[in-house]
């Protein structure tokens, strides 16, 4: 498996596409161990992967790390405070001048960013390494109105998120039981909608998450993959980078064991010119994390399909998921 590979849909696309032109970096690299400079050495190997430079004139910088509800990060869940200051770090090191550098997220259903600073290790983040927190459903920000396919959807971008000069995505590979099937890099710039009851989307999930990563375009994915959620945590020691949220998305459904031509939201995004479905790998191959990754039994598929279920009948609204 070399840097030609392409994935299984590049096939049916133009011949241009086949050829490789227009495909996106995607890089695989290994923390070498649990230390701050392990994870710090990791994700600076997979920037480099995809030659990636945080630029000169950079003076404000966003980080939406992916706080999901109140589960710790050993669940996998969540993107651990560790990886995000070895992120902080690196910026430190790399940009001339010291930009200011805050951490986002929004309120959900079933969650206040008040409570996940807190209890997932955040606010200490903030205090060791000075930097902002910052809830955007509480700040103001600018209506946009945003087109996917034939659906119009009225949204605000925070103005944190509207002034950054550098906006990196750190989300998790997860699975979800929503007819998305994974939670990735889309997925969690859904998450910086500032809108809190996200539930009322569940019904055209697919097309929001592709109207909002239209709205809030990011200028990095950077995923955490040292402990991933699988059927069961597990610890596989990955970081991925890309600046395209569609490729990542689809190599990240790859490691996980699903087709990413069965997932509506990663099509609609590259129809939307989001990104590029076919993608070039750098570091080391696919398949290492593939074969390592704890991937879905029986059981979660059945506990998906009985979600699929109460979102249909509107259950899912009475009780909040």
């Amino acid at each position: 498996m070399g840097d030609q590979r392409k994935t299984g849909f590049v096939e049916a696309q133009s011949t241009r596409r086949i050829c490789g032109l227009g495909m996106s970096l995607v890089s695989f690299a290994k923390i070498r161990g649990n230390t701050h400079g392990s994870i710090k050495q990791a994700i600076a190997e997979s920037l480099d992967l995809i030659n990636y430079s945080f630029g000169d004139r950079v003076k404000n910088v966003v980080i939406k790390p992916n706080l999901c509800y109140y589960w710790d990060y050993t669940t996998g869940q969540t993107t651990d405070p560790k990886f995000t200051a070895a992120l902080i770090d690196l910026i430190r090191e790399r940009l001339p001048d010291q930009p200011d550098i805050s951490i986002v997220e929004a309120d959900a259903s079933a969650m206040k960013c008040t409570h996940a600073f807190k209890m997932l290790g955040y606010e200490k983040l903030s205090h060791d390494k000075n930097v902002r927190l910052v809830n955007l459903s509480e700040e103001k920000g600018k209506r946009v109105q945003v087109t996917v396919g034939s659906e119009r959807f009225r949204l605000i971008v925070p103005k944190t998120v509207m002034n950054a000069d550098l906006k990196i995505n750190v989300p998790k590979i997860k699975y979800t039981p929503r007819e998305t099937k994974i939670t990735c890099a889309m997925k969690n710039i859904f998450g910086a909608n500032p809108y809190p009851k996200k539930f009322r989307y569940h019904s055209r999930l697919n097309e929001v998450v592709v109207a909002v990563n239209k709205a809030m375009k990011f200028d990095l994915c950077l995923i955490d993959g040292n402990i991933v959620s699988g059927n069961q945590p597990r610890k596989l020691g990955l970081v991925m980078a890309s600046r395209d949220p569609v490729a990542i998305d689809v190599a990240a459904a790859e490691i996980a064991g699903i087709n990413p031509n069965t997932l509506r939201y990663i099509q609609l995004a590259f129809k939307e010119g989001v990104g590029n479905m076919s993608y070039s790998p750098k570091g080391l191959p696919i398949s290492y994390f593939k074969e390592r990754y704890p991937q879905r039994n029986f059981r979660d598929r059945v506990m998906g399909t009985a979600y699929n279920l109460l979102v249909l009948t509107g259950l899912d609204r009475r009780i909040g998921l």
